[in-house]
């Protein structure tokens, strides 16, 4: 009754509010969103598509709700500048934390440059936020890890190209405050590097004619990301290199010095990932037809392809003409090469020849537990499970030799009606050294609905049906409910 309650009062709050609908990235405009979330399943969890690339905010946890408000302002001044901020804050049952910062942050901007401090929820990735299977390096999935980043966010053109080629990226330091998070999951059964120090760069060039005269376009990039430094919970490990010597190993890939660990003085120092980003778009007036591959890579081996095919496929067809049929998306996730099934680190490179990888194990590391995680969710594919799913206390990824099939399309039913579904079937076969004895396989998706009314502007009802079958997740069926209202409190222009 009392959660009842605090839903009609906020609901009747946002009621009397502005009325005038506008999304939290309004420019020049302090705006707001409120947003009350539950849902309930028939099983222990939440069903996968409910709870994968929601930023880490839908709970693991069967039967769960929340509540999110955020304010968010940008403006512009000067010739050329812009500064925007944002307060963003999730309660949430049930939860070890029940209430929690999302967002907040501080932006500076000037023309095509943006510098940013705080924890944003980013659309990094290029493909489809709405409809992929996620990033591989860099999807929606966790909740945004607090950084400094300098970065270049939109397309922008390279002078004396005549407008054909442009270019973006960032570069970015920043830290994990997940510490009390694993101290509770783990039950001190694991040792673990705790404030983990995270670096990533990535840097994108786009061929395309900015007069849209050419139909075909291309891009090609490169994602690196990297954590270093922290204090292990382990005392005879201790405290781990984070000096400005060791961040300038960080960023150029290089080895451990002296007060690294061997493993690290001999490959490089941290834990390493990234991937290689390859697009193409064929556009015309009634449609536009996209390719993309994503190849992932967890050290030199991966880099030089010798985990052959491993990473996301995928292709994305628009209809913007056609409003029952507006986009529609199919992907191919494969990570069981990992370049060979073992690896060894080689001391004597005079006696031993050849690179020494194998057994990559996606995701995970030897000396950060984490991996590629934040408050145990995966911070790139959803499609390689993450740790929240252990049930052992463990807090690396049990799940990373996969195999999978995605198709997501979405679409209007009616001015007021527009609908999005999504299906993965999953094949599992555990990670390199703890296979699974059986390969495990699930069929999930996801059937979502969204309901906006023109006398009800910044209103937005969304109800979802989602459901997973097969031995990865379990049978499962869960459904949820959200009521959203946007506005702004005061326009700048």
């Amino acid at each position: 009754m009392k959660a009842l309650q605090t839903i009609i009062a906020v609901a009747t709050l946002l009621h009397a509010a502005n009325t005038f609908a506008q999304t939290e990235e309004a420019e020049d405009a302090t705006s707001y969103k409120a947003e009350v979330f539950g849902s309930a399943s028939s099983g222990s969890t939440t069903p996968f598509w409910m709870v994968s690339n929601r930023y880490g905010v839908v709970p693991l946890d069967a039967n769960n709700g929340y509540l999110n408000a955020g304010v968010f302002h940008q403006q512009h001044f000067g010739k050329g500048f812009r500064w925007s901020a944002g307060l963003d804050i999730v309660a949430v049952v049930p939860r070890y934390r029940n209430v929690y910062i999302q967002q907040i942050y501080a932006e500076l901007g000037y023309k095509s440059m943006l510098l940013s401090v705080g924890s944003k929820e980013n659309r990094h990735s290029l493909w489809d936020h709405s409809l992929s299977s996620g990033d591989m390096v860099l999807s929606s999935n966790a909740r945004p890890i607090p950084e400094i980043k300098l970065s270049m966010p939109e397309f922008t053109v390279v002078p004396l190209t005549k407008g054909w080629m442009q270019v973006k990226g960032d570069f970015a330091v920043g830290k994990s405050f997940d510490t009390k998070y694993l101290e509770d999951f783990s039950n001190g059964k694991q040792t673990y590097i705790k404030n983990v120090l995270w670096h990533h760069k990535s840097f994108y060039v786009r061929i395309k004619d900015t007069q849209n005269e050419f139909p075909l376009s291309g891009i090609i990039g490169v994602q690196h990301w990297a954590q270093w430094g922290g204090t292990s919970s382990n005392p005879r490990i201790g405290v781990q290199p984070h000096s400005l010597k060791d961040f300038i190993r960080v960023v150029c890939g290089s080895e451990g010095g002296d007060n690294a660990t061997l493993s690290d003085q001999v490959n490089v120092l941290g834990n390493h990932f990234g991937s290689y980003d390859f697009k193409l778009e064929y556009t015309m007036p009634n449609w536009k037809l996209a390719a993309y591959h994503q190849h992932y890579f967890e050290d030199k081996s991966g880099m030089i392809f010798v985990n052959g095919t491993d990473g996301l496929w995928g292709a994305q067809l628009d209809l913007p003409r056609l409003p029952w049929l507006k986009k529609v998306v199919t992907e191919y996730l494969v990570t069981r090469n990992q370049s060979g099934p073992f690896h060894f680190i080689i001391f004597d490179h005079d006696k031993y020849q050849g690179p020494g990888g194998g057994g990559d194990d996606y995701y995970n590391n030897i000396e950060y537990i984490t991996g590629s995680s934040y408050f145990g969710q995966g911070i790139g594919s959803p499609l390689l499970t993450s740790p929240q799913y252990n049930t052992n206390g463990d807090i690396d990824f049990k799940n990373t030799r996969v195999r999978a099939w995605h198709l997501a399309f979405e679409g209007d039913l009616s001015p007021m009606v527009s609908y999005r579904l999504r299906y993965t079937l999953m094949n599992s076969w555990g990670k390199p050294y703890a296979p699974f004895l059986d390969n495990k396989r699930s069929n999930s998706g996801q059937v979502e609905v969204k309901y906006r009314h023109p006398r009800l502007q910044g209103w937005e009802f969304t109800g979802a049906v989602a459901a997973d079958a097969g031995s990865l997740y379990g049978d499962n069926v869960g459904f949820s409910l959200s009521v959203c209202k946007r506005g702004i409190l005061k326009s700048w222009k």
